[in-house]
This record gives C-alpha cells, sequence and structure tokens, in this order.
C-alpha cells in the first residue's frame, strides 16, 4: 500500500475541507470551500454539493490513488432521512438548543449518578439524544403520520452515505451524544424506554470499512472502483488525530467557533456537572469538554483583519484585569453546565487592544479551569498542549495560554482536521487489510 493514498474530509460551521496524504501522513493535495450563506432547510443540498465539489478539485492523478475516505462532521449535527436517505426536515445544528424543555424526561430515564457516561453528555440542551426526542414530540404534537422506516443519522453518517450508499451506519464518536456505552459498546438499556419511531444508526468503531464508493461516483470522479469508504468521527476528534498526538498527557486545544479540549487519558472521567466526557480512543480515553466560548464570540467584535493587527499590540505577558465569559448567547457546557449562563462582557474600555486583551485571557482562564477540573477528577496529569483550528496562528493567545496553563504550549504539526479523518481512513484501510490477511 505504499502508493495509496488517504482521503480526509472535514465539514465544519463555515465550509469545508479536503486533504489527500500519503502512507507517511504527508500532505499530497487538499481543497477547500467556503458555505454560501442558506438556510438551514437548505443546508443538506449545500453540504452534498460541497462534497462532490470538494472531490472534484482533488486533482485527478491523486484520486485515482486514493484507496480509503473517512469524513468528520460537527458534532450533534442530526437530520433524519427517509428510506432513501432524502432528508426530511431541515438538520438540527451542534447548537440548537429547542430540546432544553425535554431534558426532564431525560432526567427521569438515565441513571442519576452524575458520573454516568451517558448522562454526562446525554443531558445537554443540545445533545444528539435530546434533538431526537425534540423531534419524535413535535410529530406528536402535530399528529404528523410516520411514513417508515425514518432513519437518525449524524451529519458526517449522511455524507458518508452519500458515497458507499448504506444507510444507517454510525461511528461512536458522534454516536457517545446519542447516548451511545462507549464502554460496552451498545446503546443503553433505558434507550428503550425512549419513544421514537426513528431507527437508530448500527454503530460501528471509527474507521471501520462500511463499504465501497458507489460505482456511478467512482466512475464520475475517477476514484479506484475498490475505494473504502470509513466510518468517520466528529470535527474535534478529527483535529486531535491531525495532531498526531499518542501519549497519555498530551492535550489538544481546538480554537475554533467554540473552544474544545482533549486530554489523552489512561482513565475515563464523566462528569455531567462539568460538562466532562471521555470518547473511546483505542485502549486510552479522549477526556474532555466543549465550552461555548471561542472564535465566535471574538468575531461578534472584530474582523479577521482586526484580531490580527491588534493581537500584536497586546502586552502578553502582563494579565488583563478584566474579567469576561464571552459567549454570544446565554447558555454553557463546560467547565460548568449552566443552560442559564449569562454572557459577561462587561466592562468594555474604549481601547480595542485592552478590549481583546481582556477576552483573549479571559478564554485563556476558561480553557485553564478545564483542564485543572479534568485533573481533579482523575485524569492522566496535563503535560502538554498542541493547539488547532484557527486561533492556532494568534502568537499571543498563545503566549497568553501559556501562562495561564504552566506546561508547554505548541501547534499541532497538522491542525486541519481533515487531516486527522485521512488518517482514520488510513487505519481503517490498515486495519482492515491486516484482519482479512489474518483470516486466510
Amino acid at each position: 500500500m505504499t502508493n495509496a493514498l488517504y482521503l480526509g474530509i472535514d465539514f465544519g460551521t463555515s465550509g469545508a475541507r479536503a486533504i489527500a496524504i500519503d502512507c507517511q501522513s504527508t500532505p499530497c493535495a487538499d481543497a477547500r470551500l467556503t458555505f454560501a450563506d442558506v438556510s438551514t432547510t437548505a443546508l443538506p443540498q449545500l453540504w452534498q454539493e460541497s462534497l462532490f465539489a470538494l472531490l472534484q478539485k482533488i486533482p485527478e492523478a491523486t484520486r485515482q490513488r486514493v484507496k480509503a475516505i473517512a469524513i468528520n462532521g460537527t458534532s450533534a449535527t442530526v437530520l433524519r432521512c427517509d428510506g432513501k436517505g432524502q432528508p426530511l426536515d431541515a438538520p438540527m445544528l451542534y447548537n440548537d438548543s429547542r430540546g432544553r424543555s425535554l431534558l426532564h424526561i431525560l432526567d427521569a430515564l438515565i441513571p442519576p449518578d452524575p458520573t454516568d457516561p451517558t448522562r454526562a453528555v446525554a443531558m445537554s440542551a443540545t445533545s444528539s439524544l435530546v434533538k431526537l426526542l425534540w423531534w419524535t414530540c413535535a410529530d406528536a404534537v402535530a399528529n404528523r403520520a410516520l411514513q417508515p422506516p425514518e432513519y437518525f443519522l449524524h451529519q458526517a453518517d449522511w455524507l458518508g452515505f452519500l458515497l458507499h450508499g448504506q444507510l444507517g451506519v454510525s461511528d461512536y464518536h458522534n454516536s457517545l451524544k446519542l447516548g451511545y456505552d462507549v464502554g460496552n459498546l451498545c446503546y443503553p438499556d433505558w434507550m428503550a424506554r425512549i419513544p421514537t419511531p426513528m431507527v437508530l444508526p448500527r454503530v460501528v468503531a471509527p474507521g471501520t470499512p462500511v463499504g465501497t464508493v458507489q460505482g456511478a461516483i467512482a466512475s464520475q470522479y475517477h476514484l479506484p472502483a475498490d475505494c473504502l469508504v470509513c466510518a468517520g468521527t466528529t470535527d474535534s476528534i478529527a483535529a486531535f488525530l491531525a495532531s498526531g498526538a499518542h501519549q497519555p498527557g498530551t492535550a489538544v486545544t481546538s480554537l475554533g467557533s467554540t473552544l474544545v479540549l482533549k486530554l489523552l487519558s489512561t482513565t475515563r472521567v464523566d462528569d455531567s456537572r462539568f460538562g466532562i466526557y471521555s470518547h473511546r480512543l483505542g485502549d486510552l480515553w479522549l477526556v474532555g469538554g466543549a465550552s461555548n466560548t471561542g472564535g465566535a464570540a471574538l468575531k461578534a467584535f472584530f474582523s479577521d483583519d482586526e484580531l490580527a493587527t491588534l493581537s500584536q499590540k497586546i502586552p502578553c505577558e502582563q494579565e488583563s484585569p478584566l474579567d469576561y465569559y464571552p459567549l454570544t448567547q446565554p447558555g454553557e457546557r463546560f467547565p460548568v453546565s449552566d443552560p442559564t449562563l449569562s454572557p459577561r462582557l462587561e466592562p468594555r474600555p474604549d481601547d480595542p487592544v485592552a478590549f481583546l486583551h481582556g477576552l483573549l485571557e479571559s478564554i485563556a482562564r476558561i480553557e485553564a479551569l478545564g483542564y485543572r477540573r479534568l485533573q481533579e477528577l482523575g485524569a492522566t496529569p496535563l503535560r502538554t498542549v498542541l493547539t488547532a483550528g484557527g486561533g492556532a496562528q494568534n502568537e499571543a493567545w498563545s503566549a497568553i495560554r501559556q501562562r495561564h496553563l504552566g506546561v508547554k504550549v505548541g501547534r499541532s504539526r497538522y491542525t486541519e482536521a481533515a487531516h486527522g479523518s485521512a488518517r482514520l481512513a488510513q487505519q481503517g484501510l490498515i486495519e482492515w487489510a491486516t484482519s482479512k490477511a489474518a483470516t486466510r
């Protein structure tokens, strides 16, 4: 497989990117698209068009060598589809909190222990599970007749389906927020009591080959007929995989629209009081959480050019006295779980440099608190923090963060989530080939 290439595709909130890597994980080609501003109802069509446009933008000579593909999507962005895979409604996005009023139903179903693994992720106003419940209740109120089968899918599941044609398959990274038990690799017993008629996905390990690219697609885009499409992952885990981190104690902070922390640990930690949960990663655990603070809060006040210019004027060695909690709307998930937490953005100085300094300093404090929480609850001690996402390029922010974290802060060698998905595709093909050889 020395001549093989592996394609990773990342679907984020504002655009999509594809990266092809070789067997040494070196990028060979990439393509990117920025999403047009469309209604939520039109998003599936936009995603579908973007998926195939990205394939077309990869050079044909590269596509001819791609042996495996994996896709990552935004965590807890979900769709429901008919038996042919056609979306029946507008998707519910990662930050859609319409289901908040139904959390009391889940509270009665899920075991009350806050350290129960499923409670730590499912008892969120934006979880995949509460969105499933919201759709189910909305149908009951509207007395909508079900046209079976109806499938509940994550964004990455549906995009993978468009390539391999097998409906209703997910990975256990995306399915964690649906209540899937990644410790025992099954849906918990209490999920059978959720009154939904929708078909839940069959869950496999991330990177598991699901099928080959459909023949018509392989022919049109000059992909090998035996090119495998592997089960995907979430955007933040793909960013972690891109870093190549493999030692316990190594963490990756994704500084995108939101702030996502992932610490590689030998110990699993889950605690719904603080929005902390663990993803399975082989025999280890990715312990962390996702805060609603981050780049979106910064861009509410500054353009990209202003962020770059003003950051250079910040006295990074000095701590800002401004104590903010930068959010774009009420509600926080981690390092505290409080759906009513209000943004705190006052007082606002007239000097934009001082204001930006206060915002960056405050986000760094939230990040540091997040990592302290993880270690207080038993995660492997923090040794190194690698940074991914757009904020990784802000040197002033990195200096401020290192002062708060007290450990070395660096950039991932590869910071794009698409690169992590390409690594996942490579891993999936290698494990599939090894297993196949062992059965001969």
